[in-house]
């Protein structure tokens, strides 16, 4: 491999390469006219059934579960077309990430985005999963934090280098698969001893980590299970199985799906309905 040196001053270079280079951009704001849509429901989501937006589509079909109001609409944002830098999209989210959120219920709109942000907003809103005792809270919010700021390196980093990255290169890949699998061995270390990450109850602090390291010890996350040798992580494991069990979470992850067979996708979800013959289907042939 030939050794990078670095310009004076960095510029953008188009034909880069990667999986991403089409919709990847060192500017912020819209690069096209595009409204959101909008359907009857006070929460509206914008989103993908990645990580991040499977935190929150999880949260949403746990409080309903709960018997919470929380009906919503969610609309797919494809951001391998370059959803994401519509004009609608970007006034929600002026970051251009998935996923985002509008609350129509309120006198005053309001808008969310950073998912980490809406666990709290609707953990505060329906008073669910998030204690109201000032320690048991600061516990959970401890978590919570934990996953917004280490999971980058898992997804940005492991992830791009290990599976997207246009060339498979020895130090990027050794350098975050050492840090995912330290991140690993905290939670493993922390669940020796707790049913859920932050105590007794189950929270918006398992809702976060599950998608992406519950995922990952499942061997959901970039063909890499073998090569992370997850199955070492036996706390993490009993964790994600009891997590992936729970009827909310397996309805949560099919929202905004747009992989696996067609009849497996779910585009958009507008009533509780349209997740039923979606999960059944994966039920069936043990896909969820």
């Amino acid at each position: 491999m030939t050794e990078y040196v670095p310009p004076k001053v960095w510029t953008w270079d188009k034909e880069n390469g990667g999986a991403f280079a089409s919709t990847n951009r060192p500017i912020a704001g819209p690069t096209h006219d595009q409204e959101l849509p909008r359907g009857e429901h006070p929460i509206q989501l914008y989103s993908l059934a990645t990580p991040n937006g499977q935190k929150v589509t999880i949260m949403l079909e746990e409080l309903l579960a709960a018997g919470h109001d929380a009906e919503y609409d969610a609309y797919l944002i494809n951001i391998g077309k370059g959803d994401q830098f519509g004009s609608g999209f970007v006034s929600v989210n002026p970051n251009s990430k998935i996923p985002a959120m509008m609350d129509y219920g309120p006198k005053e709109p309001i808008r969310l985005f950073e998912s980490g942000s809406m666990l709290v907003y609707l953990a505060d809103k329906f008073d669910a999963f998030l204690s109201k005792d000032v320690a048991k809270r600061a516990e959970t919010m401890n978590w919570l934090f934990w996953q917004m700021g280490s999971a980058p390196f898992v997804g940005g980093g492991f992830g791009h280098f290990y599976a997207y990255a246009p060339t498979k290169q020895e130090y990027p890949i050794n350098r975050y698969a050492m840090e995912t699998k330290r991140q690993l061995d905290v939670l493993d270390r922390e669940l020796a001893d707790k049913e859920f990450i932050s105590g007794s109850e189950y929270t918006i602090a398992d809702m976060a980590i599950f998608p992406w390291y519950g995922g990952m010890v499942l061997g959901r996350a970039y063909n890499a299970a073998e090569f992370l040798d997850v199955g070492t992580y036996k706390n993490v494991i009993r964790w994600a199985e009891q997590i992936d069990a729970r009827e909310p979470v397996k309805r949560g992850r099919c929202v905004n799906s747009g992989g696996g067979p067609e009849d497996e996708q779910l585009h958009e979800r507008h009533s509780a309905a349209d997740i039923d013959k979606v999960v059944a289907l994966r039920k069936q042939r043990g896909t969820v």
